[in-house]
């Protein structure tokens, strides 16, 4: 059972079964994408500063796991720029950017300002650093791994364990001078068991896949950033993280972001000002180049995707497929990687990660209630701590799409409005108001359930004027209520709108009128709407009444002379309430009406 508790007394709200909790989970994600899990057993476990509290949430994108009112700043490498032209690694220029990201992000710390003086604090306790990289699905593409495969889960593995290894590193040299963090005391021992489970996780790799200098530089770097936090800790509680980097991707020229797969080989970016960007995979020929076609083919094979938005179909060999699948089947295609290919990817690299992946778990449109669900579990049981799932089209917009078509429109019935006339011959009521001595008759005709069908207004001492739009209005009332307005609506929209004429009125239920609009549809919800009948606080009482006369008569007694000063005054540019219609006035930098208390939406 799990039990949902209230935040401010601890009490319990509601008990659940685990697995109908589950159920609901899956089911609200098929519909939305919504929400994601964290995992908080795994998260704690490789939390560095357990002596000083749990880890209880994350980042909105959930990348950046730690203590609460804490910060991290982030940085990222493009992966591919260290592939040589022979497809080798860069390995001492990786070691060297990873070695100038941690120092300058080190550095921000201190210079960095920070929302809240309690978030600064702590971030210069922990000093929590976030390295990642991007291009992941870029680099295996163009060595020729498949995403989803075990030579690019064991690529993936070694470059995030050399990128937090080195980090760790590096964070120990700077502690070596500038001492450790000022929480690693407190915990020296946590922090050097996770540092322990790094360097255990990096020799389980696979090196039968990879490179023997990537997997000797893998194991090294753990080896020496174990023994350095020992002996000198280390300056950041936090080095890595893997972000979602979905800006600054496009501007380092990435083809794909973060830990992600390319979302297609052609995708279109929707423009906030309408239209598409084409987005096409760059890493195509070079990939093709290294699994060994010559250029003629290259040239063949980019030519036929850029006319038919997918590879499947080329004179690509079948063997070679996998290579270039993405998380989205393309618009001609077939193929998109398995679910399971993103969180066994997310599971191969996150013993290597300080705190969390932030990604998306494609799934197809197809996908049922009960694949979600049994993803969810797979992920906790791969010791992932966070998963989002998106099934493709769950959303009514999504920012990238693999074509620029528009989904064809379903043909729906369109329901002409109906008008319901009354009978010709049929009840009515009238009734007679005066406001502040302005006469006139409202007369109400009613359908055989008594419920309003059509309204007239006279007014004739007022002139032909008056009386022409009282009749005007009148009518569109009337067909309002025909074509099936509902009476609440009308009231809402009118009642205590305020304009002259205006005063007190000879009717006991409502004894003042804001205008001649507000008593005719508070009168008509006295009289027809229950609701607002039993719900009109608004009508002012028989004392209401007696405070504004007696305030009318000091008014009248009193005379302000030209030395006292005004103590207020209406802005020129102040907008009518949107409730009651009266000028409001400065609120800060928005506005309140003074009259019913509405405001513009700041407070």
């Amino acid at each position: 059972e799990w039990q949902t508790k209230f935040v401010t007394t601890g009490e319990t709200s509601h008990t659940y079964k685990a697995k109908d909790l589950m159920n609901m989970i899956a089911e609200s994600t098929y519909i939305c994408g919504d929400p994601g899990l964290q995992f908080d057993t795994i998260s704690n476990k490789w939390h560095t500063c357990k002596n000083s509290g749990r880890i209880n949430a994350s980042n909105p994108c959930s990348e950046y796991f730690f203590l609460d009112d804490t910060a991290c700043n982030l940085a990222s490498i493009n992966l591919m720029k260290y592939l040589n032209e022979d497809s080798s690694f860069d390995l001492q220029g990786y070691l060297h950017t990873i070695d100038t990201s941690i120092l300058a992000q080190e550095i921000f710390v201190g210079n960095a300002s920070y929302p809240t003086k309690v978030i600064e604090n702590n971030s210069h306790i922990y000093r929590t650093l976030g390295l990642g990289y991007a291009n992941l699905g870029a680099i295996l593409m163009a060595k020729g791994y498949a995403y989803d495969s075990d030579n690019g889960r064991d690529y993936a593995s070694v470059l995030t364990s050399i990128m937090t290894g080195e980090a760790y590193n590096m964070s120990s040299r700077i502690a070596q001078y500038h001492q450790p963090f000022s929480g690693f005391a407190a915990n020296k021992e946590p922090m050097l068991e996770v540092i322990k489970m790094h360097k255990d996780a990096s020799e389980k790799i696979n090196n039968r896949n990879i490179d023997s200098e990537l997997y000797s530089a893998s194991i090294n770097v753990w080896k020496e950033a174990y023994h350095r936090g020992e002996e000198y800790g280390y300056r950041n509680a936090q080095v890595s993280v893997l972000a979602p980097t979905g800006t600054i991707a496009f501007l380092m020229d990435c083809d794909t972001t973060g830990i992600e797969p390319d979302i297609a080989l052609v995708k279109y970016k929707k423009l906030v000002g309408g239209g598409y960007l084409k987005i096409v995979n760059n890493t195509v020929p070079l990939a093709l180049a290294n699994i060994g076609y010559d250029d003629r083919q290259v040239d063949d094979i980019v030519k036929y995707i850029d006319e038919n938005e997918t590879i499947e179909g080329s004179s690509l060999k079948s063997e070679h497929l996998n290579v270039f699948d993405c998380a989205f089947r393309a618009l001609n295609g077939t193929r998109s990687i398995h679910y399971m290919g993103h969180i066994k990817m997310m599971s191969a690299v996150q013993p290597f990660i300080s705190g969390a992946i932030s990604k998306t778990v494609n799934m197809p449109n197809e996908s049922t209630v009960e694949e979600i669900y049994n993803a969810y579990i797979e992920a906790w049981k791969m010791g992932i701590k966070a998963v989002a799932i998106y099934r493709d089209g769950c959303k009514r917009s999504q920012p990238l799409n693999t074509s620029k078509t528009e989904d064809k429109k379903v043909e729906t019935t369109v329901y002409k409005p109906y008008r319901r006339k009354l009978p010709d011959e049929r009840q009515s009521i009238t009734h007679k108001f005066s406001i502040a001595g302005h006469e006139g008759y409202i007369t109400v005709g009613m359908y055989e359930d008594k419920t309003p069908g059509e309204v007239f207004i006279t007014m004739s001492k007022e002139g032909s004027t008056i009386s022409g739009l009282m009749d005007s209005f009148a009518t569109s009332v009337s067909l309002a209520f025909q074509y099936g307005v509902p009476l609440k609506v009308l009231i809402d929209k009118f009642a205590h709108s305020r304009f002259e004429p205006s005063g007190f009125t000879q009717n006991k239920n409502i004894p003042y009128a804001k205008s001649i609009m507000d008593y005719i549809f508070r009168w008509l919800a006295l009289k027809f709407d229950n609701e607002h009948h039993v719900n009109n606080s608004e009508i002012i009482d028989a004392t209401v009444i007696e405070n504004k006369k007696q305030q009318l008569q000091v008014s009248n007694e009193k005379r302000i002379e030209s030395h006292e000063k005004v103590s207020f005054m209406t802005q020129e540019d102040s907008p009518p309430c949107t409730y009651c219609g009266s000028i409001m006035v400065r609120n800060g930098s928005c506005y309140k009406c003074i009259n019913c208390g509405g405001t513009s939406g700041c407070s």
